[in-house]
């Protein structure tokens, strides 16, 4: 999926820095991804630690990561289930066709009426079988999860839901077809939440917690609303022409409030290690990011160079003004 923010691409950087802050062996500890996103560095985690906490405010993300890090044994019957999912017929009277497909009158176009049909027909059919207790919870956030991921792949967009393309885009045009969610197996249970991460901090405790806030203004429950409205499937009327509902905002994306939450996070967090996540065009300076993790113990960095989210195509992809450089600021509590 095509996240802004995602450290799918700085991985092996994340990964050799906490081992080398908390120890290679890390099969006792408790590894917290407080803002999850799509999950991908508790994915990275998941099969190395002792237990992995994930928590993302967004519903969407939560699951996602309910899916692929509370998801850890094996689920019987999800092949049939999908190849049921995958021969329903679409239907004209579902939410997502009504208001983010232009054949439905709506004057959006998120996804071709097919598929926006199509889309309805499954999300429908999920929550009919979680209702009847036809699937396991364990099932539903797996069905769940591949519908949001099968579909974002077909979304006329730019990566993000901000805006609709005015013509279908050739990926856009392809029908919809559910492919798995797979997530890994593991013999430990995880924890998965879906709180205000300031909030959750003062009601958890482990070995490292690793920080990736939001950088900058953009807010992700406007870039992302519609994998939202997805996995909610509460109507509402959509606002303007992007088809907006009311979304959460994040004090992280404020000037005036960012420092303030961060310390707050910072002061609460019951984990040895903290390792924060935050790139060079963030609205927090490095000065300030040292100055507050200083505060409650000692404090180191380290940084690496990477390409920059785009949600345009590949040109100048590789030029120098789209790098940026990462930071991890590290942190062991005293």
């Amino acid at each position: 999926m095509n996240y802004i923010g995602s450290k799918y691409s700085l991985l092996p950087f994340l990964v050799s820095t906490i081992v080398d802050v908390a120890g290679a062996d890390l099969t006792d500890k408790i590894f917290c991804d407080i803002f999850a996103g799509t999950g991908i560095v508790g994915r990275a985690f998941k099969t190395n630690v002792g237990k992995v906490i994930a928590n993302d405010w967004e519903y969407f993300s939560y699951v996602l990561n309910r899916n692929y890090i509370g998801n850890h044994v094996e689920i019987d019957g999800k092949e049939d289930a999908l190849a049921e999912l995958n021969h329903l017929k679409g239907i004209k009277s579902g939410f997502i066709y009504n208001n983010y497909c232009l054949g439905s009158g709506s004057e959006r176009q998120y996804f071709s009426d097919e598929n926006g049909k199509k889309i309805d027909a499954v999300r429908i059919q999920i929550e009919e079988w979680k209702d009847s207790a036809t699937i396991s919870e364990d099932m539903y956030f797996f069905l769940l999860t591949s519908l949001l991921e099968s579909a974002d792949k077909l979304a006329n967009t730019a990566s993000v839901y901000g805006a609709f393309l005015k013509h279908l885009k050739k990926t856009a045009q392809k029908s919809l077809i559910i492919e798995p969610a797979l997530y890994a197996i593991t013999a430990n249970a995880h924890e998965v939440y879906c709180q205000d991460a300031n909030e959750l901090i003062k009601h958890i405790q482990g070995d490292i917690l690793y920080l990736d806030p939001p950088y900058n203004a953009r807010q992700y429950g406007a870039n992302y609303h519609l994998l939202n409205t997805i996995a909610e499937y509460n109507p509402f009327i959509p606002i303007g022409k992007t088809g907006l509902p009311d979304y959460l905002r994040s004090l992280y994306c404020g000037k005036n409030t960012v420092l303030p939450s961060f310390d707050s996070l910072i002061k609460d967090a019951q984990f040895r290690y903290v390792v924060l996540s935050y790139n060079n065009e963030g609205i927090m300076s490095l000065r300030d990011i040292k100055s507050t993790m200083s505060k409650y113990g000692h404090y180191d960095m380290v940084s690496q160079e990477y390409q920059r989210f785009r949600a345009d195509k590949e040109s100048n992809r590789n030029h120098t003004a789209n790098k940026t450089r990462e930071f991890l600021h590290i942190l062991e509590k005293v």
